[in-house]
């Protein structure tokens, strides 16, 4: 048996909406998106969300409608992949990195604190493995100081905090439709933002920055537009659009089985010795995109289940490491502690109850 840490899910009714697109031949930004959009809106409770090319471009764009710039500074966790520090830098502004908290891989609030600054702009949350921050928290301390909360919900599509969707809390939260996530369009991702007026602004910006809903073709037969404002080409196209539609007819079901498989793992693995599974309060759902914990002897236990053909895997050290964020930030005791005892377990669309109960039974046999 060959079981991997991430598998790429593309529905079986995938082909006939790709199909359409092919025999339409219209492949850009179509109707296809807009259904998209509105299907994330009703079928997930999305907040004013708009489809972009990359969950990375979300962010950027979340920074450029913030009015991040040189001089200000973004405060995020360490934990998390490159793209949420380099969005930052895109900017001109500065990454301050706040520690975690060791059970969960949340940003820690006291650290937000204790990092904040007069100049200090924006906080970017990541919802690490799909599990949502202390939103509440957060948002009113960043309330309190005018300070913009963006939530990177790369992880977490399908999570909920206190009964509210993730995607419909915090100023702007940013998702990525990638290969190997919970939805995938091929690449893609979306910024939702809880002003109307931003999603229009979002909309305008993704494609150069031009109005096309308000710029009509002249009798020359060219786009009639005035760019105020420096725009990008971040947009879906209408066959990244036809793939997540066709994945989204499944989406519910297959996050069931997910929470199924999660139970299971908590249940067997929270009595084994060696294994400190991550803490999560019950008023929040994770979306489990990983299913993590902290394992004593960790090169052991990913060698053990390597032999019985099971990739068990770290995911993501602590960013700060990298020079162009300026190398290994050692006060981030908390960060530095999960380096070095954090790891990842098969959780995704290929994962049933069998080959969850194949994995905890090999676990158990000791590493």
């Amino acid at each position: 048996m060959n079981i991997s840490i991430f598998n790429t899910f593309i529905d079986q009714n995938a082909l006939s909406e790709i199909n359409g697109v092919f025999t339409s031949t219209f492949l850009s930004e179509g109707k296809l998106v807009k259904d998209f959009e509105n299907q994330l809106s009703s079928e997930l409770g999305l907040l004013n969300p708009v489809a972009l090319n990359s969950g990375t471009s979300a962010l950027h764009l979340a920074l450029v409608l913030s009015e991040i710039g040189p001089g200000d500074e973004v405060i995020i966790p360490a934990q998390t992949f490159v793209a949420t520090g380099l969005v930052v830098l895109q900017q001109g502004a500065k990454v301050v990195f706040a520690d975690i908290d060791y059970n969960t891989g949340n940003i820690n609030l006291e650290s937000i604190k204790e990092k904040t600054t007069s100049k200090t702009k924006a906080i970017i949350l990541v919802h690490w493995g799909g599990y949502p921050c202390d939103l509440d928290e957060i948002n009113n301390f960043a309330n309190s100081k005018n300070i913009i909360v963006i939530e990177d919900a790369a992880h977490a599509l399908g999570a909920s905090y206190k009964g509210r969707v993730i995607g419909s809390i915090s100023d702007y939260t940013c998702f990525s439709f990638q290969a190997i996530k919970h939805l995938t369009t091929g690449d893609g991702g979306a910024i939702c933002s809880r002003n109307a007026q931003k999603q229009h602004e979002s909309i305008v910006r993704r494609w150069f920055g031009i109005d096309r809903s308000n710029s009509s073709l002249s009798h020359l037969g060219e786009r009639q537009y005035d760019i105020d404002k420096l725009g990008f080409k971040y947009h879906l196209n209408d066959f990244s659009a036809a793939l997540g539609i066709a994945n989204l007819s499944s989406f519910h079901k297959r996050m069931k089985n997910r929470y199924e498989v999660s139970e299971f793992y908590t249940k067997n693995l929270s009595t084994i010795d060696g294994i400190s599974l991550f803490e999560y309060e019950k008023n929040r759902q994770s979306a489990y995109w990983l299913f993590g914990f902290h394992v004593q002897q960790r090169d052991a236990f990913i060698r053990s289940l390597n032999e019985k053909g099971i990739t068990a895997s770290v995911i993501h050290m602590g960013i700060d490491r990298n020079s162009i964020f300026g190398g290994q930030d050692y006060s981030l005791i908390n960060q530095r502690r999960f380096d070095n005892t954090q790891i990842h377990i098969p959780i995704h669309d290929g994962i049933d109850l069998e080959k969850a109960e194949f994995i905890v039974d090999t676990i158990k046999k000791g590493w």
